[in-house]
């Protein structure tokens, strides 16, 4: 049975949107019928994607009314759900800058996406475009989901949980990346192929498809429950599917018998925490103190593998053109059958057709569900979808000390968005300064100062 409803999607002309969650929805018996609105402000990008979703209409007798907007002000009106995938400028060449500003004052992220002063940089960018879109749903949609996907994860979270009416939840796939680790070391137990060429977690090309090998063998094998912060969450159970033995014992054990060079930073911190930390090395690098001594260079130590900036923009633009050519009929969409909406479509089909779905991980304010994070905090932990909307799993307490560096992390984020929202530059400072990347004043003052004056055009709200 069908349940049409209205999805807005911003950030639409995103290659990887297309590839993945347009197609995953157009797939769904459930949603025929559906509004779709597309929205990207990028008419190029907006155009390839808008042709390729009538060609998957037809083709796939989606029965769906698609219509393209480069304003998300022209789409929103009767929307129930809205996904953003938002990102300000050219991804890869500002994060590659928020990277380098800071190493002329001596301090090496390291990586900058996320946390560290690269985050407060990324957050701030988006927020401003992000709060136009909930202050808009705010009059137009107030009782619409808002499903993000763009990182940072917890700030952007935070920022439409703090500052707007408005319901979010936050998507992430980053819980596989436990699992791949977990399939590495029960391979044998498990009977798992492991392709020689996985060497790591970090987001690579050539690492890809090695990780999608090893996590479709082992998801339907073993079930993990994670709870923390996203892309700082931590294993707090390990199971069998089929027996429900706790496995983690088993896992501790063949983890640390694995070659030391596998995922390092994160063998050192399971070793000492107790704990094992899910997202691997080059996304656990962000959150820790750790990381950045110029005279130790534990970088070098743990292997932390930059982001390839270069190399993924001209992906993003391969993608694209691999897009444009399936939109105009010159390429097949069979490859599109099987791709992986990243949870949007599973949010959507149940709280739409009042279903009822246990997912491995999703983003909500924190009402107990980790009783020792503040409340009202984003946290990650597997969340109930149904007819009612998401509900979080209650996980209890984390360790003290694992909850310490989160608590961290989330006066942090809860600094930053308040700091944008608000164009505080005091708020902004004390932000970098508890971030555990930066470990002295005055360079915090003039990182900030520069990221300010370089993306003065993103950021007017600190100049006013």
């Amino acid at each position: 049975m069908s349940i049409p409803t209205k999805i807005v999607v911003i950030g639409a002309g995103s290659a990887s949107f297309g590839e993945n969650t347009l197609s995953a929805l157009m797939r769904s018996q459930s949603l025929r019928g559906s509004t779709l609105a597309l929205v990207d402000r990028n008419a190029e990008s907006l155009d390839i994607v808008g042709r390729l979703a009538q060609r998957l209409n037809r083709e796939w007798d989606s029965q769906m009314t698609i219509t393209t907007h480069t304003h998300h002000r022209q789409a929103l009106e009767g929307a129930a759900f809205v996904i953003s995938a938002i990102e300000v400028g050219a991804r890869e060449g500002l994060w590659k800058k928020d990277f380098e500003i800071p190493l002329k004052y001596g301090l090496r992220q390291p990586y900058a996406e996320n946390g560290g002063p690269g985050g407060f940089a990324h957050a701030a960018r988006n927020i401003g475009p992000l709060m136009e879109i909930v202050r808009d749903m705010e009059q137009t949609c107030p009782e619409a989901w808002f499903i993000n996907f763009t990182n940072p994860m917890i700030r952007i979270c935070e920022v439409v949980n703090r500052h707007s009416r408005i319901q979010a939840v936050g998507l992430c796939h980053q819980i596989f990346a436990g699992y791949v680790m977990v399939g590495v070391a029960l391979g044998a137990e498990y009977g798992i192929r492991v392709p020689p060429e996985l060497t790591g977690m970090e987001a690579a090309v050539s690492q890809y498809a090695a990780h999608d090998i090893v996590r479709q063998q082992i998801v339907p094998r073993v079930d993990i429950r994670a709870a923390g912060l996203n892309h700082f969450s931590w294993m707090i159970s390990i199971r069998d599917r089929q027996t429900g033995e706790d496995l983690y014992p088993l896992f501790r054990q063949r983890f640390f018998e694995l070659d030391a060079k596998f995922e390092p930073l994160t063998r050192r911190v399971f070793e000492i925490f107790g704990l094992f930390p899910i997202p691997g090395d080059t996304h656990l690098c962000e959150y820790l103190p750790w990381l950045n001594d110029p005279l130790t260079k534990p970088w070098e130590k743990y292997d932390i593998k930059l982001y390839d900036w270069e190399l993924m923009a001209a992906v993003r633009e391969f993608e694209l053109d691999r897009l444009g050519k399936m939109a105009d009929g010159d390429m097949t969409i069979e490859g599109l059958l099987k791709t992986d909406s990243e949870g949007a479509l599973e949010m959507i089909e149940n709280i739409a057709g009042a279903g009822n779905h246990y997912h491995l991980a999703a983003n909500l304010p924190n009402v107990g569900q980790v009783s020792n994070l503040p409340l009202g905090a984003t946290v990650e932990t597997p969340v109930i979808v149904d007819g009612d909307g998401i509900h979080p799993v209650h996980v209890g307490a984390l360790p003290e000390p694992v909850a310490e560096l989160c608590r961290r992390e989330i006066s942090v984020a809860q600094l930053c968005v308040d700091a944008a929202v608000e164009g505080d530059r005091q708020k902004a400072l004390q932000c970098l300064l508890l971030d555990p990347v930066i470990t002295d004043i005055e360079t915090a003052k003039q990182v900030l100062d520069d990221y300010l004056t370089a993306y003065r055009e993103y950021l007017p709200q600190f100049w006013q």
